[in-house]
């Protein structure tokens, strides 16, 4: 069973997936820091000041040691806005990523599709000697 366990925690796939992960929460943590420390207080001075954390709509009243029953729509609006602003930069960097990928795969095209000095010289002589 440990020598099972040490192939599958060794394959490329599983490595990749790890490495994906972590650099995925990494992104996470400084797309989310993004929104709420920069991105949302500037919506909310353009608002007139509001901090979307804690809008709230009041369901009953605080009475004594029992707390008020409350619907917190602010930190539903800021997930929300986090989660477009996360979906949007994950698509931009696919793309980015993508874009690369093509124009690699472009140029590979590009060297594989020009014929060589020698092909060039052989197709010469051919020519010539069908004059």
């Amino acid at each position: 069973m440990l020598k099972e366990f040490k192939e599958f925690a060794v394959k490329g796939n599983v490595v990749g997936l790890a490495v994906g992960v972590v650099i995925g929460g990494a992104f996470g943590k400084i797309v989310t820091s993004m929104v709420n420390d920069i991105i949302m207080p500037l919506i909310g001075a353009l608002i007139g000041g509001i901090n979307f954390t804690y809008l709230k709509f009041v369901i009953k009243e605080a009475h004594g040691n029992v707390p008020a029953v409350t619907l917190n729509y602010g930190n539903f609006i800021q997930n929300s806005i986090d989660l477009l602003i996360v979906s949007f930069s994950i698509f931009l960097f696919i793309k980015l990523i993508n874009k690369l990928k093509r124009e690699k795969k472009d140029e590979i095209v590009e060297t594989e599709s020009k014929p060589s000095e020698e092909a060039l010289l052989l197709r010469e002589i051919r020519d010539l000697f069908k004059k």
